[in-house]
């Protein structure tokens, strides 16, 4: 038997949103045999679990046009340590954002550029349209049909794993 691949999913949350997004990934990717899924608050992550692993989901909530402080400083503590020993693995994204998103999704993708990781998808946002400090404030609820997107690159990025495509 081959050896079993390992997903690693980091992720911040300060209203929920992004966790139900990882969550969703990670159910997705448990669904293929040869992947072991670790889903670790990016405040508990650091340079050991980024070098244990075989491919990675970045999931942050857009706060200010940017990732979080939380994911960024994941991505301090982690950066130089992993620099030239994990080129080529495969990494994707879920960014929760209120209105846009986009910015948050290119400060990873420089990131993962300087770590010469390879993107298996386009950044998956999703938009709760919370405008007001109420509702941006306020838990989240992700609809069901944005979490089976989240799943379904969970499940991607673990067969792709598994089958060597990445």
């Amino acid at each position: 038997m081959s050896q079993l691949k390992s997903l690693l999913i980091i992720y911040h949350s300060q209203t929920g949103g992004t966790h139900q997004m990882a969550e969703a990934a990670r159910a997705g990717a448990e669904t293929e045999p040869g992947v072991t899924v670790r889903l670790l608050h990016a405040a508990l992550a650091g340079p050991d679990e980024v070098l244990a692993a075989d491919g990675f989901i970045f999931a942050t909530p857009e706060n200010l046009a940017a990732i979080s402080g939380q994911l960024k400083d994941f991505f301090d503590r982690s950066y130089y340590a992993a620099l030239d020993r994990i080129n080529g693995r495969p990494y994707a994204s879920l960014i929760c954002a209120g209105s846009d998103g986009h910015n948050a999704a290119r400060q990873i993708e420089r990131i993962a550029t300087g770590w010469r990781l390879k993107p298996i998808a386009e950044p998956l946002i999703v938009c709760t349209h919370a405008q007001t400090t109420q509702a941006i404030l306020a838990p989240k609820h992700i609809d069901a049909d944005e979490l089976e997107r989240c799943q379904a690159l969970g499940e991607a990025m673990a067969a792709g794993l598994v089958l060597g495509v990445f």
